[in-house]
């Protein structure tokens, strides 16, 4: 029996010891205290717990984590009071000073967010506000994470949701927003209109050129066309005057061979005064010597040697 009671004693200490061990999962730390003062951040992985000594004060998350304040009101250069929603990325890069920096780590960087928000937008006016999102954003993070690191916070980055402005100056922009798209419209429609002028003038400046050029073209092809048939023209005059030349000068050749009598050359000289008759000339010019159709005969044979 005795020997029993210390077996049960060291059995039940075993089932105590592993009811005192920790594990720690992926992505989280655990800060311990030993005797209410801090002692260790465990990681992951498997730790024991010391009874009585030791105590986990806090678990802490490393994942990135979001926090999405509620709307602030700002009030920007131009005196605006506008409604500011903005969210914060960040995540526990010290889990120390994330549980004994600051009381509420949350609390804290709402509160900062809003001073610093106010710091920022103050500089500037609404219209500013409006356009400038991506300047507000680096310069919010750029202070939060140098004013977090205290608390073992890395603020990666932060983001304007929305900003909203009074209804009145709401209003006033909408109807803004509608006169410069009608301006713009009206701009747009009046160059489409004036390059179509443009584009028709073009147009028919381009056919009248084409009609002019077709003219040109057309007269130099008829000019060409009347040269051309001029120069046939006057060579076949010339061929024929050539033939009717080669023509006689070969008759009168024939004629010197024969050597005509001067009965021949009578009805010749005959022929040739009968067709000097029937020509349009009113003056007919005969040789002195030609006295008698044998005179005749005589100087027309004498031409024709």
């Amino acid at each position: 029996m005795g020997f029993y009671i210390p077996l049960a004693l060291i059995f039940l200490l075993g089932i105590y010891l592993v009811s005192r061990i920790r594990i720690v999962p992926e992505a989280r730390e655990y800060v311990v205290e030993r005797l209410g003062v801090y002692h260790a951040t465990w990681q992951k992985g498997m730790h024991l717990l010391i009874p009585v000594l030791d105590k986990i004060a806090k678990q802490v998350s490393t994942k990135e984590q979001t926090c999405d304040f509620e709307p602030q009101p700002v009030i920007t250069k131009d005196n605006v009071t506008i409604a500011v929603d903005s969210v914060i990325f960040y995540r526990v890069n010290n889990s120390k000073l994330y549980s004994y920096g600051v009381e509420d780590p949350i609390v804290a960087m709402n509160t900062l967010t809003t001073s610093t928000l106010r710091n920022i937008i103050g500089n500037l006016d609404l219209e500013g506000c409006l356009t400038s999102r991506d300047s507000i954003n680096r310069q919010i993070t750029a202070d939060l994470d140098r004013a977090t690191d205290q608390w073992g916070i890395k603020v990666s980055r932060v983001e304007i949701k929305n900003i909203t402005p009074p209804r009145e100056i709401k209003e006033a922009m909408d109807r803004q927003m509608k006169a410069d798209r009608e301006k713009r419209e009206a701009i747009i429609r009046s160059e489409g209109e004036k390059q179509s002028a443009i584009l028709e003038a073009e147009g028919r400046r381009a056919a009248r050129i084409m009609d002019a050029e077709g003219n040109k073209e057309a007269a130099i092809l008829n000019a060409e066309a009347e040269r051309q048939k001029r120069i046939r023209e006057a060579e076949g005059e010339a061929e024929a005057l050539m033939l009717v030349y080669k023509a006689k000068a070969e008759g009168i050749r024939l004629l010197n061979e024969a050597k005509p009598s001067d009965s021949v050359l009578t009805i010749q000289a005959y022929e040739a005064f009968q067709h000097a008759a029937y020509g349009n000339a009113t003056k007919i010019i005969v040789p002195s010597n030609i006295a008698s159709v044998t005179g005749l005969a005589t100087s027309i044979k004498e031409i024709l040697k």
